[in-house]
């Protein structure tokens, strides 16, 4: 048996809606992108949405919006993927990179450690599905940018992620909670950053000149984010199902599961587990057709040759991500679990 790490989740009438576009001949941001914004404005309890062709791109936008230039410091945690220095860095800011907590998401105490008053905006991560805890991050009065991309569907004090900061991002990357193969939302409740947004997003047929960006989303890519959309309630529980049965299978062991948090719904973007036998785990697996995986690539702590960061490198140092995705089947789950029980 091979079992992926990750797996877009499609089906047949995702070709026919994705068909159906292309057939009509409207193809370009249209009638399909506006819809898409609407429901997925909706989806998150905010008032505006702004379809871009990834997540980079709706952090790069969010950035500008906010007047990120050079001279200013983002905050960002180091434990992420490098599409959030990368954003921060074609502004020509400067990057704080801060810690995190045993919750793998960004630590308010190594926040509070980086803000100066160059300190212009905090990009907050809800990693791996579980929801950061933003009350003490939106108490500094410094503007938030939540990043949703592995969130979306989750919710913090019963109202959904992407909801809370001054501006908030969404991914619908391939393997993300779900997809429009490339592509990326920006949400918010202010009327005016979103309207700096739309006007960023194009630059053809503008009245005056200023460097704007082809970062648009086409009909195809939106029929699909409509319809992934009204699917993902029913795939947040197959999550929830599939990481009950890791939970139950596994509490027992020497592992380190997921923690539950008051007030933050963890929906399971990745079920990840610590072991202090991490690489031996993963090579164990692999041989069975197993494919778990690091969480992430790399701290971003460790590109920039930075030191300082005690979790982040403890949790690089022993998280693995178990498989887990709508589509996998219980008998894969167990499939899973007892080569895991087997391997430890």
């Amino acid at each position: 048996m091979i079992i992926p790490h990750s797996k877009p989740t499609l089906n047949a009438a995702d070709a026919k809606i994705v068909a159906d576009v292309i057939k009509s001949g409207y193809i370009a941001q249209g009638k399909k992108v506006a819809s898409f914004e609407q429901k997925f404005a909706r989806f998150q309890k905010v008032r505006y949405a702004v379809a871009v062709n990834s997540g980079t791109s709706a952090l790069h936008l969010s950035l500008l919006a906010l007047g990120i230039k050079r001279g200013d410091n983002v905050i960002i945690p180091s434990f992420v993927c490098t599409a959030l220095m990368n954003a921060v860095r074609y502004t020509g800011a400067d990057i704080q990179i801060a810690d995190i907590g045993e919750d793998y998401n960004i630590s308010i105490v190594s926040v509070s450690r980086k803000i100066n008053k160059k300190t212009k905006a905090i990009i907050v991560p809800h990693m791996f599905g579980l929801p950061a805890d933003l009350a003490p991050l939106l108490k500094l009065k410094i503007p938030i940018i939540e990043d949703c991309a592995q969130s979306i569907g989750a919710n913090y004090k019963r109202k959904p992620v992407g909801s809370f900061g001054t501006l908030s991002i969404s991914s619908f990357y391939a393997t993300k909670m779900m997809t429009t193969g490339e592509g990326g939302m920006v949400t918010s409740n202010n009327q005016a950053l979103i309207n700096r947004i739309r006007d960023l997003r194009d630059y053809d047929n503008k009245n005056d000149y200023k460097t704007r960006f082809n970062y648009k989303m086409t009909d195809i890519q939106a029929a699909l984010g409509i319809h992934q959309l009204s699917q993902l309630p029913n795939w947040i529980k197959k999550r929830k199902k599939i990481a009950q049965a890791y939970t139950q299978a596994l509490k027992n062991s020497q592992l380190k599961l997921p923690e539950q948090y008051a007030q933050r719904e963890h929906i399971y973007f990745r079920y990840v587990i610590q072991t202090s036998n991490k690489q031996k785990l993963l090579n164990k697996l692999k041989s069975k057709g197993i494919h778990a995986a690091s969480p992430i690539f790399k701290p971003l702590h460790k590109y920039l040759q930075l030191r300082g960061y005690p979790c982040a490198d403890h949790l690089m140092s022993k998280a693995i991500s178990l498989p887990i995705y709508p589509s996998l089947s219980m008998n894969a789950v167990r499939y899973v679990i007892k080569n895991i029980k087997a391997a430890i």
